[in-house]
């Protein structure tokens, strides 16, 4: 049996510990396309031992690498990555949605595949929970309880702007967790005529105010602190944009968790089933929903 696996999309915290958990599981039979669906298109495809999986088990990115691949879509790139996936009696895809559809192309044109959901986002269709969103929630969480006391010594107003794309889930659990004074986490939530008797109120207490910014808006992170100190020109704006430390930060307990329950599902349905599926959570269970003509992944 050969077994192909490869990372799709942005890097996941916890991807190196999937990875680590399918090698222990399968061995030489294992191989790696480097880069994501790049790599299954030019055929770069490696024994997963080249890339060295168990030394990076407890680190953040992929070591056998990531990229974004639009040329997937195309018709002739496609049928490249198609003919090489062919080679192989399964291939094992970590992503986020774009990722799962890409793997839901394949099953359909006769390729066996599992999918594991592996995004900061946590938006992936049908899962509750993707591997490494934690991660990317607790890493943010750290960044305000270490930028927030300087803020508070001048009582500034402190914009920090978390990832998720086109996801407010980041956003709003950071929100949540570390109860900050305002979440703008869609286009309207730049809202001024709310913002700003919020700042004014915690300035005239004598402290800061923190407000969530999720990238990717209509809106600049530029444009909002520019916004606030011509609205209030007495206060001090700061900008804080957490970036790569979401992907970058180790794995937490939870991710490692995940990634280990998720790879040990993903090595179920291939030796003990004949099928394609998704590896997802729900309601706090880990659930294969296999790939047929009426329930695709």
């Amino acid at each position: 049996m050969k077994i192909l696996v490869l990372t799709s999309g942005g890097d996941a915290p916890g991807m190196n510990m999937v990875l680590a958990q399918l090698y222990r599981r399968f061995g030489r039979s294992l191989y790696a396309a480097r880069a994501g669906f790049r790599g299954l298109i030019n055929n770069d495809i490696l024994p997963i031992s080249e890339f060295n999986p168990k030394k990076y088990a407890r680190s953040a990115g992929s070591c056998i690498k990531c990229s974004r691949c639009p040329e997937f879509q195309e018709e002739k790139y496609f049928a490249l990555a198609l003919e090489n996936a062919k080679r192989f009696d399964a291939v094992i895809v970590l992503g986020g949605n774009g990722s799962q559809r890409g793997c839901r192309e394949l099953c359909k044109n006769g390729v066996r595949a599992v999918f594991i959901p592996s995004t900061i986002d946590n938006d992936v269709v049908g899962s509750d929970y993707s591997q490494g969103f934690h991660t990317a929630v607790s890493a943010c969480t750290r960044v305000i309880d270490n930028v927030m006391p300087s803020m508070e010594a001048f009582n500034r107003c402190c914009l920090i702007e978390v990832m998720g794309r086109y996801c407010g889930a980041i956003a709003r659990n950071v929100f949540h967790v570390r109860e900050c004074d305002y979440l703008i986490a869609r286009d309207e939530d730049v809202d001024y005529d709310k913002i700003m008797p919020i700042v004014n109120e915690k300035h005239q207490s004598s402290h800061s105010s923190c407000i969530i910014v999720k990238e990717k808006l209509s809106v600049s992170l530029d444009e909002i602190a520019k916004e606030i100190t011509l609205r209030a020109p007495n206060i001090e704006v700061s900008k804080m944009t957490v970036g790569y430390l979401q992907r970058g930060t180790a794995p937490t307990f939870i991710d490692i968790e995940f990634a280990c329950q998720f790879a040990q599902h993903a090595a179920k349905v291939i030796l003990k089933t004949n099928k394609s599926a998704s590896i997802l959570a729900r309601s706090g269970e880990i659930v294969i929903e296999y790939y047929d003509e009426e329930n695709e992944i």
